[in-house]
């Protein structure tokens, strides 16, 4: 026998706030599930699980419960708040400036960056990374994080500038298959109007930034603001001066 859903606290969780939300205006339009399965083009168990907030929205879903109610932007400002709750509280201010970015810089030393990342390959480091994680886990984080990806799809997206090193391309993250899907959804975006990626081989030896990720993130005001991520600790800068550094070490 089916578990009864859970009662739902939108008060207290942007996940169950959508789901609320999605049944209100799905209710309000007269709409079963099979008929909004239809409209948005999205199968009738994931829209139960979005309102019920057991999945999370897949993208590009918000933009076609947008279109199919007439909401405006409404379903796509939830999402934006469902991902920064799906996302490490030190990382909250890099997303929300990652968002209004003109301009976007990394350097990573051991890890393709999230915005690059195939789904197979977060999985595989999700999984690794928390061990005892629920499936049901990784494919909420999985999500979160894909749906950071559609800032490269923009009409408008930033200009971005990875450096990778050498050691990223070269780590197996779970195994080839996923390791030459993951190097293959890297080729497109190799030289763009809009995207550039770098690796730095072994032979330019030690520098500076080669112990974690560094990501300078510049507003359309040419403001720019440091986020720098070790193993287990991450650091915002917005100072004169540690930003004049790290920009110093990143291009150097």
């Amino acid at each position: 026998m089916a578990q009864p859903a859970r009662d739902l606290e939108p008060a207290s969780s942007a996940r169950d706030l959508y789901g609320v939300e999605l049944r209100r205006q799905r209710q309000a339009a007269g709409l079963s599930l099979d008929r909004l399965s239809d409209i948005v083009n999205y199968s009738k168990t994931h829209l139960h699980g979005v309102e019920t907030a057991e999945r999370l929205p897949l993208p590009p879903i918000s933009e076609k419960l947008d279109v199919a109610f007439g909401t405006g932007e409404l379903f796509q400002g939830l999402w934006g708040v469902v991902k920064r709750e799906h996302t490490p509280r030190r990382f909250d201010h890099c997303l929300e400036l990652e968002a209004r970015a003109a301009r976007i810089q990394s350097f990573n030393a051991s890890l393709i960056p999230g915005l690059l990342q195939t789904a197979a390959y977060m999985r595989a480091l999700f999984a690794e990374g928390e061990p005892g994680i629920s499936p049901e886990e990784i494919e909420s984080l999985t999500a979160a994080r894909l749906g950071r990806q559609e800032i490269l799809r923009r009409d408008c997206p930033p200009d971005f500038w990875w450096i990778l090193n050498e050691a990223v391309l070269r780590q197996a993250v779970s195994g080839r298959a996923v390791m030459r899907e993951q190097l293959a959804a890297l080729l497109p975006l190799m030289e763009t109007r809009h995207t550039t990626i770098q690796v730095v081989p072994f032979e330019a030896g030690a520098c500076s930034l080669m112990l974690g990720t560094l990501i300078l993130l510049t507003l359309p005001d040419n403001s720019t603001t440091v986020y720098q991520e070790g193993p287990r600790n991450g650091e915002i800068f917005d100072d004169r001066k540690t930003v004049m550094q790290r920009v110093r070490d990143y291009i150097a």
